[in-house]
């Protein structure tokens, strides 16, 4: 396999990631324009343990079985990789289906679990079970997009990750719209549509991996075993090998969800609102503000971990002064997008909520200040997710668990408390020092492995956070001028979102480039794209 191919391969899988991230994002904007909060808060209360669920039935199976079947193909043993699909093909059907039974039954007890209200537990129960479904057939499709990028063709994953992303959401928007504007009917039945998008957006990519299947088994069937083992390996050794593989993708993958479910978990147990304002409290959480904070993350975080592959290679050559370079490299990437864009994403949290969720004053001061101090969350969020890729890269996968389950049982801990004492933004401030602790735990873990100097980003990260500064200082004169941070409607907020942004943008990159400091950082993604 040739490198530019490979190089090919993993850019195309990038962008589709990112592609169809962005329109799970986005999507949420005319969702909620048309079902209001309550479609939306069922949409996030169903959709997040459903999330933890599939990625458990799931077993990060894409990139373990990628790296299973790549490392045997690699060796001329391709009879083990064929032998993990066909076992697997029964696997993942059993996971899927025990995924399925988990929340479908377990529905009453999950919503239970949520102290919800008496009038919202039947709407509950009702769109954890339909949004339950889409678990049969998802593994099935994880498990063969795993297998074909284990060939280095990752045009079917590519491929198949943006039409289920496109038809789920195009179910979710039409149906919406239908239940709404044209049936005149309830946010519940909205929500219970949207749910289950799930799993027609999961039929369209099965279909299309399946379309990749029948055109392409013949050529991958064709490539002969090499190396003649004197007995195969053990499905138990497979497995076990694959497990050690997929738990710590497993664990990046739920993380975010599970410190989303431990806030819906205790919102109403202890947040000292009444019920109305609980439920926009975890809407916005959970749901809307959260999806403009993954904004910054999801660009971040895809550029950044694009580094993973060379550190891999630079490890394995055991060139150390090369790993940290490009540990180096990831980390100034990810804080030179982060940083500006959280600070940013802040500072307009009012205006941006306003232009794209509620308008309503009320509404508007609730989302405002959540965005506002969750839109720091992203540069958590995305350091998180760049030093796991690093202990992908170095082998020391497993510290990713151990970090996350250190910083799962401080937010567990810390949560009851400042939801009582700081209100709404308590949630917020105890999922900080949770990723922090995580955090350091990984740093902690890539200095050990490498001996990386972490004095080798010191001067970049001054530099970054002091055009953030003046960045943000601008945007408050450009509030002087239109009349402050809160919008007295959409028309004003959209000038005031833009002309910040223009300004804002304009005077970070400026700074940045008269300072060499954008040179640095381009110079180092290009590089990444040659090497």
């Amino acid at each position: 396999m040739s490198a530019s191919k490979m190089i090919r391969g993993a850019m195309i899988l990038t962008v589709a990631s990112i592609v169809s991230r962005l329109l799970g994002i986005f999507f949420i904007i005319p969702y909620n324009a048309l079902t209001g909060t309550e479609g939306t808060f069922l949409y996030g209360i169903a959709y997040t343990p459903y999330g933890i669920m599939l990625s458990v039935s799931t077993m990060g199976l894409p990139l373990a079985v990628s790296k299973f079947v790549s490392k045997y193909n690699a060796l001329g043993d391709y009879e083990s990789g064929r032998r993990l699909l066909k076992s697997g093909f029964v696997l993942m059907a059993v996971t899927g289906l025990i995924g399925f039974l988990v929340l479908f039954i377990g529905a009453p007890h999950i919503a239970a679990a949520y102290g919800l209200p008496a009038n919202r537990m039947n709407d509950v129960i009702l769109v954890i079970r339909v949004v339950s479904i889409a678990i049969l057939i998802v593994p099935v499709m994880s498990l063969m997009r795993g297998y074909f990028q284990g060939y280095q063709s990752m045009g079917p994953t590519a491929v198949s990750q943006i039409v289920e992303q496109v038809v789920r959401i195009a179910f979710i928007l039409i149906g919406a719209f239908l239940v709404i504007k044209v049936f005149h009917g309830s946010p519940v039945t909205a929500a219970a549509l949207a749910t289950f998008a799930a799993f027609v957006g999961a039929v369209g990519g099965l279909y299309v991996m399946l379309h990749f299947w029948v055109t392409r088994r013949g050529r991958m069937s064709k490539m002969k075993q090499t190396v003649q083992r004197r007995k195969k390996i053990s499905y138990l050794s497979m497995y076990r090998e694959l497990v050690n593989y997929a738990i710590p993708f497993v664990a990046v993958g739920i993380s975010m969800q599970l410190y989303q479910l431990i806030d819906q978990f205790m919102a109403y147990h202890y947040l000292a609102y009444s019920a109305q304002v609980k439920e926009l409290v975890i809407t916005d959480l959970t749901v809307n503000d959260q999806k403009m904070v993954m904004i910054p993350v999801t660009l971040a975080t895809s550029l950044a971990v694009s580094a993973v592959p060379a550190i891999i290679n630079s490890y394995a050559k055991r060139d150390i002064n090369e790993v940290n370079h490009k540990i180096t490299q990831a980390f100034e990437l990810v804080l030179f997008l982060t940083i500006p864009a959280a600070v940013g994403l802040s500072s307009l949290g009012y205006m941006i909520h306003g232009l794209l969720f509620e308008i309503n004053l009320h509404d508007l001061l609730i989302g405002g200040r959540i965005l506002q101090w969750y839109a720091l969350t992203a540069i958590f969020f995305a350091l998180f997710q760049v030093t796991a890729s690093i202990l992908q890269g170095i082998n020391r996968q497993r510290v990713t668990l151990i970090s996350l389950c250190a910083g799962v049982m401080i937010k567990i801990l810390l949560n009851p408390l400042f939801m009582k004492v700081f209100g709404m933004v308590g949630p917020i401030l105890a999922t900080d020092i949770g990723y922090a602790v995580c955090i350091l735990i990984n740093l902690i873990a890539i200095k050990k492995a490498t001996g990386y100097k972490y004095s080798a980003i010191g001067q970049q990260v001054i530099h970054i956070v002091g055009y953030t500064a003046i960045m943000a200082l601008s945007i408050q004169l450009i509030f002087l001028l239109f009349g402050g941070s809160i919008p007295s409607g959409r028309g004003i907020a959209f000038v005031v979102v833009m002309v910040s942004v223009a300004v804002g943008v304009a005077v970070y990159l400026l700074l940045s480039r008269w300072t060499g400091l954008l040179r640095r950082v381009v110079g180092g993604m290009r590089k990444r794209r040659t090497d």
